[in-house]
């Protein structure tokens, strides 16, 4: 991991949904599935980087898949192509990968980011996703070649379910679930789990200053007290996290 900001150039970064961008950058480190990084794409206008989920790694290149909130994503949004970007990381601990049996992956909105590259280093398992939007979809056909099958749920019902991907969600036929999303659905999620005693591990978002575990501004409730969402998690086992939902 590199301790400190490093300028890479930027391949791409165009929308691919509403408010949706993939950034691609030219990254040669080695992250793992559920690992974050640092982006700046700013001098004076903002002092902090953001953090973001990496959504792929492959041939020398690095993407993002994020969601336009605020002002640091929203400059974020206007890079362009051949641009150098601010990165520091990766960050973070992930998902363990080196599972088999039949495994869940639950998202809700841009939740859906990290399980991409989560996804495709599940070798040995056998994987379906069920996967939760607003009213547009968007990555489903990335992953099609990489799960068993894929659910949805739209509040509008236009695509998929009409509702929450919870009402569509069976955790009994499952050997592990994988949860990225709003913390009020990894809750339920995490419950559902926990009548069943299926395993579950979530990934938690928090703001983030510095990004090492050096601020405390991440901490989230566990079991075994605070821990720091960007140093300890951000993938934690759904029985030792306390969800505020």
């Amino acid at each position: 991991m590199q301790y400190k900001y490093e300028r890479v150039k930027i391949q791409s970064n165009a929308e691919v949904a509403n408010n949706i961008y993939k950034l691609v950058i030219e990254c040669n480190h080695e992250a793992k599935p559920g690992q974050f990084y640092m982006l700046r794409g700013w001098d004076n206008e903002l002092l902090l980087g953001r953090p973001i989920s990496v959504h792929d790694v492959q041939d020398g290149l690095t993407s993002f898949l994020y969601e336009v909130r605020g002002k640091g994503t929203k400059i974020l949004s206007t890079l362009e192509t051949g641009y150098r970007i601010e990165i520091f990381g990766p960050h973070g601990k992930g998902f363990n990968t080196n599972v088999k049996g039949k495994v869940a992956v639950v998202t809700g909105g841009i939740g859906i980011a990290p399980m991409y590259y989560t996804i495709k280093a599940l070798k040995n398992a056998q994987i379906d996703l069920f996967a939760g939007f607003r009213d547009e979809v968007y990555l489903i056909d990335d992953l099609k070649d990489f799960i068993s099958s894929s659910y949805v749920a739209t509040n509008n019902g236009r695509i998929g379910h009409k509702g929450f991907i919870t009402d569509i969600f069976n955790p009994w036929e499952y050997n592990l679930v994988l949860c990225c999303g709003p913390e009020i659905m990894m809750e339920k999620i995490v419950r559902m789990c926990r009548d069943y005693k299926t395993p579950v591990y979530v990934s938690m978002e928090r703001h983030m200053a510095c990004g090492i575990g050096a601020c405390l501004v991440c901490t989230c409730k566990t079991k075994d007290g605070n821990k720091r969402v960007c140093k300890d998690g951000p993938v934690f086992s759904g029985e030792d996290v306390f969800l505020d939902a």
